[in-house]
């Protein structure tokens, strides 16, 4: 039961939106170089960087710092649109996703701390 205590609603929901995130990012290199008429060099340092930023916070999650640098990621999504107009909506679906998440997961994360200490209290000692 202790492990089904430890395990964070929001850390899984923010990780999944992060992952689906990084394909997006991803696919967005070779739409700098072919339709935006970024360099290749600058195009895949910004498109696979954010992706890679994207997984590897994914796996962060535990801590803290990684939901504030998971909002940056959001707001490099939606400036990506100055680049690629479409990134405008898909960074903003994005953004409105990552903030669901992250809020739904703390709103389950309280509720579900409030609900095991009333069991706790409740519930017969084992001594």
């Amino acid at each position: 039961m202790t492990d089904e205590r430890q395990r964070s609603p929001r850390r899984g929901m923010c990780a999944a939106v992060l992952s689906l995130e990084a394909i997006t990012l991803g696919l967005t290199t070779p739409v700098m170089i072919t339709i935006a008429d970024v360099g290749a060099g600058t195009a895949v340092a910004i498109g696979v960087g954010l992706a890679v930023v994207c997984l590897l916070l994914a796996g962060m999650l535990r801590a803290e710092w990684a939901y504030a640098l998971g909002w940056a990621v959001q707001v490099a999504a939606i400036a990506l649109g100055f680049v690629i107009p479409l990134m405008f909506v898909l960074g903003g679906i994005f953004a409105l996703l990552w903030g669901s998440a992250y809020l739904l997961g703390r709103r389950i994360e309280r509720e579900r701390a409030a609900a095991f200490a009333a069991y706790d209290e409740t519930a017969p000692s084992e001594d």
